[in-house]
């Protein structure tokens, strides 16, 4: 069976928000196999220019045939698109025709503009992740994960997530070794779960151990709970040195360190996009205490959560300002 997967694009999108899922789809196409059709859709067709420069061929998104995915694209020029009403109501007609509806890094907000994200889980990328759950206060924003998926949406952090994402679809389509084969061929790892924090180290980190996984897994979800290594090496299966050990010999370091390192990480999602006290991030992560936890930062990112905040703070000040100076240009071009 060949499935039509569509694209949709709009002017000044991300370029690789676009060619990342595709390549991902195109993989099995290099080992004779032909279980995709794609198809690449805009607002009015003909080329649509990239935030890159790069122009892509188009159709019209009402001369798409029936879908059975739809991937739409972030980028510099998501603002304008919410403003389309054909887009928005493309976007609405898709959820019910299509099997899947998928955004990556700021293509959420078309679907949040559309009401497809209305009392669902997303994610974005973390720098706009609390300017989403401003504007869709009825969208469940998680900036912690790569990509979430919620009934028929998927939604994915940005940039090199689209392809973890897409190949989560890829395995739900035709299997577990087609989708590592995939990644094989694009050279990515296979593959980072939907849950991992957009900024984990460990994202890096490919235990051949299926018991080691299991435990960095089990770990990341309840890093606000007691996690000592008597814990992790229950959960395991293994005696506390056999863990030890083994957790050392596959990730470079101790089970303490790792644990430490995944709940600094959680907290800089939270420190970097909310307004939360430090003392109540620090509880929600598992440090005992704020000093803990600052201590943990210096370690980790060489700087304490304040100054980190501070700097995201900057710096989505500098964004808004830019994309508040753009709007009028990109109006009038459309």
């Amino acid at each position: 069976m060949v499935r039509d997967i569509g694209f949709l694009i709009f002017p000044a999108f991300q370029l690789l928000d676009l060619t990342g899922p595709m390549s991902v789809f195109e993989a099995p196409s290099l080992h004779g196999a032909t279980p995709y059709r794609m198809w690449l859709l805009s607002e009015y067709g003909g080329a649509v220019k990239s935030s890159a420069g790069v122009d892509m061929l188009t159709q019209r998104v009402d001369e798409a045939p029936p879908l059975d995915t739809l991937v739409v694209a972030g980028g510099p020029g998501t603002e304008a698109a919410m403003e389309s009403p054909a887009l928005l109501d493309f976007l609405r007609a898709s959820v019910s025709s299509s099997r899947r509806v998928a955004s990556i890094c700021t293509g959420a907000f078309l679907l949040a503009a559309a009401g497809l994200l209305d009392g669902r889980r997303a994610t974005t990328h973390w720098r706009v992740a609390a300017g989403l759950q401003r504007r869709f206060p009825r969208v469940h924003v998680d900036a912690e994960r790569i990509f979430i998926q919620d009934g028929p949406i998927w939604t994915a952090a940005g940039v090199t997530s689209g392809i973890d994402l897409s190949l989560a679809l890829l395995e739900e389509d035709l299997g577990l070794e087609v989708s590592r084969t995939a990644a094989r061929d694009l050279v990515v790892y296979h593959r980072r779960p939907g849950g991992q924090s957009q900024f984990s180290t460990l994202l890096d980190l490919e235990p051949p151990s299926d018991r080691i996984r299991l435990a960095l897994t089990f770990a990341r979800e309840h890093l606000h709970e007691p996690l000592n290594v008597e814990r992790l090496a229950q959960v395991a299966c293994l005696s506390v040195r056999q863990f030890g050990r083994a957790f050392l010999e596959e990730t470079g370091q101790t089970p303490a360190k790792a644990v430490e390192q995944l709940r600094a990480e959680a907290a800089r999602v939270r420190v970097e996009t909310s307004a939360e006290p430090i003392e109540d991030v620090a509880r929600a992560v598992g440090f005992s205490d704020p000093e803990r936890m600052r201590r943990a930062f210096l370690r980790v990112f060489g700087q304490p959560p304040q100054a980190l905040r501070r700097t995201a703070r900057e710096g989505s000040e500098v964004l808004d300002r830019t994309t508040t100076s753009r709007r009028p240009h990109a109006t009038a071009a459309r």
